[in-house]
């Protein structure tokens, strides 16, 4: 492999903000093309950034961008946005699956609406992606999906305090552990990146503002998503990665410049042990 993304199309969902667009913005500077595939197409007070902010960043970065509002839990709006990335682009070659909904709250305070918005954003989003891209990666000549969830841990501690939100996030795992067996054959290759830190995003923000200046910057998740998506698909698939490990492999020893405050110790990520 060449470790370059230069004209790969990358279907990336979430992406016009934090992770999604982090990785989309690396893999731009290699002259990508990218389909930033998410709701916000008007500006959120509480969030900012929206697909049209995200593709003009995309294209500043050196890649071409096709911003699409689109919700991972409607077929229709899925299906649409596949076909509309072929039209464009002509083809498919890496999904991201990025797009997550996070609630940090036990049962009790967990209504049943919020329960069923983690499921369908984050297990069955995963799937329907997945299924209506399958046709034009396996086309493509070095295909990857990329899921953003943690390694499977079935220990109670990562249940305890928000047992809906761990099934959601472990369910999307569980679509790569059974996808990249399912998928070997024809040579699309499965995996899960996490990041081994807090990442200061605005999601992050809403959830846990205090949390941010122990964190790292979206840019090392999308540093180490580079290097997954550029290996050889056909024989680096089914692995739960986390995100430092996979630059400590690449060779890289500093991470300080991926603080969010210099000098602060980053907080380690749900999922990961110390």
């Amino acid at each position: 492999m060449d470790g370059s993304l230069k004209d790969k199309v990358i279907f990336i969902t979430g992406a016009s903000r934090g992770i999604g667009k982090a990785i989309a913005l690396r893999a731009a500077r290699d002259g990508a093309r990218i389909v930033v595939a998410a709701k916000t197409s008007e500006p959120d007070p509480r969030l900012p950034g929206t697909i049209h902010t995200a593709a003009a960043e995309i294209e500043a970065a050196g890649g071409e961008a096709l911003p699409l509002q689109m919700d991972v839990r409607d077929e229709a709006q899925v299906t649409a946005a596949v076909a509309a990335a072929v039209a464009r682009f002509g083809a498919i070659d890496i999904l991201v699956n990025n797009a997550s909904a996070i609630s940090l709250a036990g049962i009790r305070a967990t209504p049943l609406k919020r329960y069923d918005l983690m499921m369908d954003i984050n297990v069955r989003g995963t799937f329907l992606c997945t299924q209506a891209c399958l046709p034009h990666l396996e086309q493509a000549a070095n295909p990857h999906v990329l899921v953003l969830s943690p390694p499977l841990d079935l220990q109670a501690k990562w249940f305890a305090a928000h047992t809906a939100y761990t099934a959601s996030k472990f369910g999307m795992s569980m679509m790569v552990l059974g996808l990249a067996a399912e998928l070997h054959a024809c040579g699309v290759a499965v995996n899960a990146l996490w990041p081994q830190t807090l990442i200061a995003t605005d999601a992050l923000r809403l959830v846990a503002a205090a949390a941010q200046a122990g964190a790292r910057r979206p840019e090392i998740v999308a540093d180490a998503a580079h290097w997954v998506l550029t290996r050889d698909s056909r024989s680096h698939s089914g692995n739960f990665h986390i995100d430092e490990t996979v630059l400590r492999g690449a060779g890289v020893g500093d991470f300080a410049p991926y603080l969010a405050t210099p000098g602060r110790t980053p907080a380690l990520d749900l999922f990961v042990e110390p």
